[in-house]
């Protein structure tokens, strides 16, 4: 289980480095974008993946694009999450996003429709619900609506991501192959927006947003190839592994974002993360 563990590390890592951009002056947008430079480079490098499928007819290209179009958009989503509402609500909506994956399974792909997973998408709306919810003096302030809406994004996005990925390999594409063509064409797209600003406001590209940007996409990068070494080292409990880093990720980034960061939660926002990691662990048995 150490590679979920290493996963579950860098998958909070990545919160954490969006939490502190602000404080160490770092250019999110830039940082973003030398991310998917990074870790193009290492999907070439450490997983070599043949790319023959991709040039056979019939290749996916649009759910590829409309994933190279979504990945930078849904990253300067999270970091906006993560600023505003914080990173146990952020990685919470994020690992929630499944449930919309779920039911598009239900929908597209024929998926069949168990009590699990009736339940467990019924307590994980619950949760979302729960987390996203702002009583009380949170309710008035000026920051109440941003609140919410980040980390729903966040959960929409990231379900759009899986159910297009889904489409990438029904079409036969293999994993490495998608990565290595996902990362490359969501590089120069990611560059648009920090090109956009440098022309308009002036903004210039700097050494400590670049070197954020790798440190991002080293954690980004590591999140998946960790999590692949999981399956491949527990090949007859990919349910296991599914809930372990899900779990954990949740877990984690609560500890992470109460006790490091002192994020202020409700009671009732407490009651969503623990129906989240409840959920996640009915969907993965049942």
């Amino acid at each position: 289980m150490i590679f979920v563990l290493l996963s579950v590390l860098c998958s909070v890592l990545v919160s954490v480095l969006l939490k502190l951009a602000r404080r160490l002056d770092i250019d999110v947008a830039q940082a973003i974008a030398w991310n998917y430079a990074v870790a193009s480079a290492l999907t070439a490098l450490v997983l070599q993946p043949s790319l023959v499928t991709l040039r056979q007819p019939g290749a996916p290209w649009l759910a590829l694009i409309g994933l190279a179009a979504l990945l930078p958009t849904i990253f300067l989503a999270l970091s906006a999450s993560v600023r505003h509402a914080g990173i146990v609500r952020s990685e919470a909506a994020q690992r929630l996003s499944l449930l919309l994956s779920l039911l598009a399974a239900f929908v597209l792909f024929g998926e069949q429709l168990t009590a699990f997973k009736l339940a467990g998408t019924a307590l994980g709306l619950l949760a979302l619900l729960c987390m996203v919810w702002r009583g009380g003096a949170a309710a008035s302030s000026g920051d109440a609506e941003t609140d919410w809406r980040y980390p729903l994004l966040v959960f929409v996005g990231f379900a759009l991501i899986d159910i297009l990925f889904k489409r990438v390999a029904l079409a036969g594409v293999p994993l490495g192959a998608a990565l290595q063509a996902m990362f490359a064409l969501a590089l120069p797209l990611a560059f648009v927006l920090p090109l956009w600003k440098h022309l308009q406001e002036k903004t210039r590209f700097n050494r400590r947003s670049a070197l954020g940007g790798v440190a991002l996409g080293l954690a980004n990068f590591g999140n998946i190839l960790f999590y692949l070494r999981a399956h491949r080292m527990l090949p007859t409990h990919p349910a296991l592994v599914f809930a372990s880093m899900n779990i954990g990720v949740v877990a984690l980034g609560a500890l992470v974002g109460l006790l490091l960061f002192r994020e202020r939660l409700s009671r009732l926002n407490l009651v969503g993360v623990l129906l989240a990691l409840l959920a996640i662990g009915v969907l993965a048995w049942g």
